[in-house]
């Protein structure tokens, strides 16, 4: 059996005139895949932790040194010289002027935009998409709120930069639902790059118009394949079931409870810890839910998730 090469890999992000970048550097003649660009990154050494190897490699391959990175997506990929599994993190804090010490150049993308480099190293093609997801998830609680209400949350939300948003509210009527998915639809249009899913329902997705469906645990179990639709996400409470989330390709995952919520608030919850094992070789971005706000974003990007879903944390 072909060995393993563990490789800790680096996003850079900065904010740019445009929006969020992330850099892309580009290896050297003499190497394999010599062209092709890459977040730089390298092998890990006996003896070192993948965030040690990553504050390394980005010493040598770049000059810089590492302030902030938190562990994000995790994948293996088998290339014909080697077979690796990667850790990329997401390194939002540095000093040193960026050079590329070990490559031929670098270049920084807006995320979402084409790239204008290519070609682009094979295995990190699907981080890419990965990208584009917001750190912060709101599901629509008009059961609660009204739909008027929500709508003026949703509002207010989008105005502040809320750019991913799930239409639950399963307890409204069919008629109900539909008005208020097209409601919260005809205020995520005036934000190009904001993304509506409805919580499964397919039909209804397709006729709001949605960008996508959020699967519940017992639909993603049931189906053979991906649902047709641009972004797919699905709400897990198991390994197992992350697992099979990310065999049919979806998107994203949502993992709860992770803390107390107001409606379950004697149910066993997984705790930081507990969330952060369940996702730590997740290859897919997986948001934490239950008893989420604003706050505890941070938490919750220190432990490898892409983010934070809220119900009633949004403000």
């Amino acid at each position: 059996m072909t060995a393993i090469v563990e490789v800790a890999a680096a996003i850079l992000l900065r904010n740019g005139d445009e929006g969020t970048e992330f850099l892309l550097a580009q290896r050297p003649e003499g190497k394999a895949y010599a062209g092709y660009w890459e977040f730089p990154g390298g092998k890990v050494e006996p003896g070192e932790s993948l965030h040690q190897a990553l504050v390394r490699e980005l010493q040598e391959e770049l000059g810089i040194t590492v302030d902030r990175a938190w562990p994000w997506l995790s994948c293996e990929f088998n290339y014909p010289h080697a077979n690796v599994r990667l850790k990329f993190f997401r390194v939002t804090a540095w000093h040193g002027e960026i050079k590329p010490l070990e490559h031929s150049g670098f270049d920084w993308m807006k995320i979402g935009a084409v790239a204008r480099v290519s070609p682009i190293l094979p295995a990190n093609g699907p981080i890419l998409r990965a990208l584009q997801l917001p750190s912060i998830y709101a599901l629509t609680n008009a059961s609660e709120n009204g739909c008027e209400g929500e709508w003026r949350k949703l509002e207010k939300a989008l105005a502040s930069g809320l750019r991913l948003i799930q239409v639950r509210d399963k307890n409204l009527s069919a008629a109900e639902r539909l008005i208020f998915a097209h409601g919260v639809m005809e205020r995520a249009q005036l934000y190009a790059d904001a993304y509506v899913l409805i919580n499964d329902d397919e039909a209804l997705a397709r006729e709001a118009g949605a960008h996508g469906i959020h699967l519940s645990v017992a639909r993603l179990m049931q189906i053979d394949q991906r649902p047709g639709f641009a972004w797919v996400a699905a709400s897990c409470h198991s390994a197992a079931e992350l697992s099979r989330a990310t065999a049919l390709g979806i998107d994203f995952a949502v993992l709860s409870p992770v803390l107390p919520t107001l409606s379950h608030s004697k149910a066993a919850n997984l705790g930081w810890h507990e969330f952060a094992r369940r996702i730590e070789t997740s290859p897919i971005p997986v948001f934490a839910r239950g008893g989420m706000r604003a706050e505890n974003l941070e938490e919750a990007l220190e432990c490898g998730a892409h983010g934070i879903a809220m119900l009633r944390g949004l403000n």
